[in-house]
């Protein structure tokens, strides 16, 4: 698409990552007044732009994170789970996020939210590309901690909120507990503003990073949202989040940068699944934790004036990888060539000179196990497993689902016609794993410093 707000100019990057966002939540995806709370102001951001049915994500939080700002398949940076503190965890300094490749093309960066990649100094969001930085390395069910019956912060220290900037050291800001999640997504947005002003004022491109705590559990609205909605904390949380991002955008007119800013919003996997603060999946089926649809769908919102088309839908492939790839082109930016990068680049397709995405698989890992992979239409399921809690069962069979006609995974199609769809599911099985004989997995736990065995 090309009218005349083109710019050759370098864009702006928005990217709000919402936290256990369901597929079914907002308006746009079937959500919204059905789940007690209108969400118009991002309804309205997905008709200015493109929204995506078939963006995957990782299982849970830490993958779906490492994903996204390396462009790599989490099992080869050893970042397959969520991080516990006292031990190694995160990426590795040798990884290389979509920050340092961002700062590296002359971008000021920032991450205001939730980390969740590492604990150790080394592995803080302003010592992996990012100018400065405020929020939590964890994330939030510690809030929840304090009001727990019997415990005990001499024996397991209640998780702290941080800020830092490049070539310091981050500062505790005190213990995080239910009260500061209640105010968390003000602040994430509020230094947003503040970083945006400052990049605007000084003509320097931008990527503010917003991994917000919505709608993570506790999900807590802020006071001046409580009772918003009229059906209870989790309605008036999203009265909150959508009341959050419309001002977000209206910064960006104010300053008349909306139409050189790209802004993106999804989710980092799919529903939350614990009570009272259960999300909704629409028409997918299963749990964060699994390789089901509920799980690895979720909403995506693009919008970039006269560059990407008004009110466009697609159900084409993608992936959390995609997005440093794509990211680094919109930027100019050069992706690292040193390291296998699973993500495509999908500027074409977003921008409307491809229909299709450029990819037609997706390895759906839940920690360092295969469960299933994508291909097409069709999903192979080689581990079952449909909630978190359930057991996970290797088949003997793999069970076989065409997610257009069976979109919860119910009736296996594998027997007697269709077992041809291994062919095109075990060569992208084999792409990977043929590719990590030259360029060896990083274990889970190593430490820094790291370096690739020399061959």
């Amino acid at each position: 698409m090309h009218d005349e707000h083109v710019t050759t100019k370098r864009p702006n990057i928005v990217f709000v990552f919402f936290d256990n966002l369901g597929y079914g939540e907002l308006g746009v995806y079937g959500g919204g007044i059905v789940r007690g709370a209108p969400t118009p102001r991002i309804d309205a951001l997905a008709a200015e732009g493109m929204r995506l049915t078939n963006m995957n994500m990782e299982a849970q939080c830490t993958p779906s994170r490492s994903a996204a700002m390396t462009g790599r398949i989490p099992l080869r940076s050893g970042t397959t789970t969520i991080p516990v503190p006292g031990q190694p965890d995160g990426l590795v300094t040798w990884e290389r996020t979509i920050a340092e490749v961002l700062k590296d093309a002359g971008y000021a960066t920032a991450h205001f939210g939730k980390w969740h990649l590492g604990h150790a100094p080394e592995r803080h969001p302003n010592a992996r590309g990012f100018d400065e930085w405020w929020g939590l390395l964890g994330t939030h069910d510690t809030s929840l901690w304090e009001d727990a019956s019997g415990y005990d912060a001499s024996v397991v220290p209640a998780d702290e909120l941080w800020e830092g900037t490049a070539g310091s050291a981050s500062t505790s800001l005190g213990d995080y507990g239910t009260e500061q999640r209640r105010f968390f997504d003000e602040e994430v947005f509020a230094r947003t503003e503040d970083f945006v002003r400052r990049s605007v004022a000084a003509d320097t491109p931008f990527f503010a990073y917003l991994p917000t705590a919505f709608p993570h559990f506790p999900t807590l609205p802020h006071p001046d949202f409580v009772g918003a909605s009229g059906n209870g904390d989790f309605a008036d949380a999203f009265v909150e989040l959508d009341h959050r991002v419309g001002a977000l955008l209206d910064l960006l007119d104010e300053l008349s940068i909306a139409d050189e800013t790209v802004v993106v919003v999804t989710s980092d996997n799919g529903a939350e699944d614990v009570l009272p603060w259960r999300g909704w999946t629409g028409p997918w089926a299963g749990s964060y934790f699994t390789a089901m649809e509920g799980s690895l769908r979720v909403p995506f919102i693009v919008r970039w004036p006269g560059h990407v088309a008004e009110g466009t839908v697609s159900n084409e492939i993608c992936h959390a990888v995609d997005l440093l790839t794509t990211l680094a082109s919109l930027a100019g930016a050069e992706v690292p060539a040193d390291r296998p990068i699973d993500g495509v680049d999908l500027v074409p397709f977003l921008t409307g000179t491809s229909s299709k995405s450029g990819r037609e698989s997706v390895l759906c890992f839940v920690g360092d196990k295969l469960h299933a992979v994508k291909w097409r239409d069709w999903k192979l399921h080689l581990i079952w497993q449909e909630y978190m809690l359930d057991p996970a069962v290797q088949l003997g069979v793999p069970r076989l689902f065409n997610l257009l006609e069976d979109p919860r995974e119910r009736n296996d199609v594998f027997l007697p016609w269709n077992t041809w769809v291994r062919r095109p599911v075990l060569a992208a099985m084999a792409d990977f794993w043929d590719s990590t004989e030259e360029h060896p997995l990083i274990a889970t736990g190593t430490s820094d410093p790291y370096a690739p065995p020399s061959g």
